[in-house]
């Protein structure tokens, strides 16, 4: 009986995580059929609620900036091709929607950086494993050659160039996490936005920034972001007109 018992709860708990992991496809594919008969928003509600669970990919963002621009909210479609192409930057479909709205929008850039500008074949997570990589493999060099009575001047060299190239990937790392495209990326997604200069409506505007602008947040004070601007000078936007690209 007890066997039996067992067996039973482990066939149940078997099935329940069947039906959790098979929720997500199901409303993925529900929402894409939504998409497909036009009904947008319904769509919207359904890829929305994955993100909130935390069942992040990019054709999940894709096709929500898809809805979005469907429902003409450019800001929020140029959000989710941002997200998408942070999970995923050779993402020809993203990039090439992205820059079709951001051209209707006449959407605002941030001036990208060097590394941005010149080392984007690689993603920061890769450029993070290969600074492990390099890094642990000079380490090993370094430790053979400590304990060997010979040691060879390729092996030196093979060790000093795998220290550069480690700290060479972990400077990018640097530069991709803090610069323009950095973790406090973010969209203006409202409309009608004003930067200003001080944390009032009254206050003197600095910028006018179209929906799916880009601006760089530095702080936040109550209901006010302060922030950089594409036109490199500073200002402070309200907090809820502006979403992050990295959740």
């Amino acid at each position: 009986m007890r066997t039996a018992l067992l067996l039973f709860s482990a066939i149940c708990l078997t099935t329940i995580s069947s039906v959790r992991a098979a929720a997500p496809d199901t409303i993925f594919t529900r929402a894409n059929a939504d998409y497909a008969a036009g009904k947008y928003r319904n769509a919207i509600k359904e890829y929305e609620s994955l993100v909130k669970t935390g069942e992040w990919n990019p054709s999940l963002f894709y096709n929500l900036g898809n809805a979005y621009f469907r429902v003409d909210d450019l800001g929020r479609a140029i959000l989710n091709y941002e997200r998408a192409l942070a999970l995923d930057p050779h993402q020809p479909e993203a990039r090439a929607n992205l820059q079709l709205v951001r051209d209707r929008a006449r959407a605002l850039e941030l001036a990208p950086g060097w590394v941005e500008q010149h080392l984007d074949f690689l993603t920061r997570d890769q450029y993070a494993w290969l600074a492990m990589i390099a890094f642990w493999g000079a380490i090993a060099i370094v430790a053979g050659l400590f304990f060997s009575s010979r040691r060879p001047v390729v092996w030196m060299f093979a060790a000093v160039s795998l220290g550069v190239i480690a700290a060479g990937a972990a400077a990018a790392v640097y530069e991709l996490e803090t610069g323009a495209a950095g973790r406090d990326l973010a969209i203006v997604t409202g409309k009608e936005v004003q930067a200003r200069v001080a944390t009032a409506e009254s206050a003197g505007a600095v910028l006018a920034l179209p929906p799916g602008s880009e601006v760089k947040i530095l702080s936040t004070r109550g209901d006010w972001t302060y922030a950089t601007l594409p036109n490199d000078m500073e200002g402070w936007i309200p907090a809820q007109s502006a979403e992050r690209v990295r959740l």
